[in-house]
């Protein structure tokens, strides 16, 4: 059974490459953070969202809530 790698671990090793070479490594994860992007995008059925903000109003009018989150932010 093969060991799971720790972040600090590959952070340690990414460090000991040169720069082109993290460069590269780089590269690599925006393509594979692509990639997998483009499959979720895939996957996402729009309809299985469907009711899931049910109830969260409470019964407060639409924009009563929106004002309330708002001023909460100030």
């Amino acid at each position: 059974m093969k060991k799971a790698i720790s972040f600090e671990e590959i952070e340690k090793g990414i460090e000991t490459l040169e720069l082109q070479e993290q460069l590269e490594l780089m590269e690599k994860l925006i393509h594979l953070m692509k990639k997998s992007e483009l499959s979720m995008k895939k996957k996402l059925d729009w309809n299985e969202l469907y009711g899931l903000g049910k109830g969260l109003w409470n019964g407060e009018d639409a924009q009563e809530y929106v004002d309330h989150l708002r001023e909460e932010r100030i």
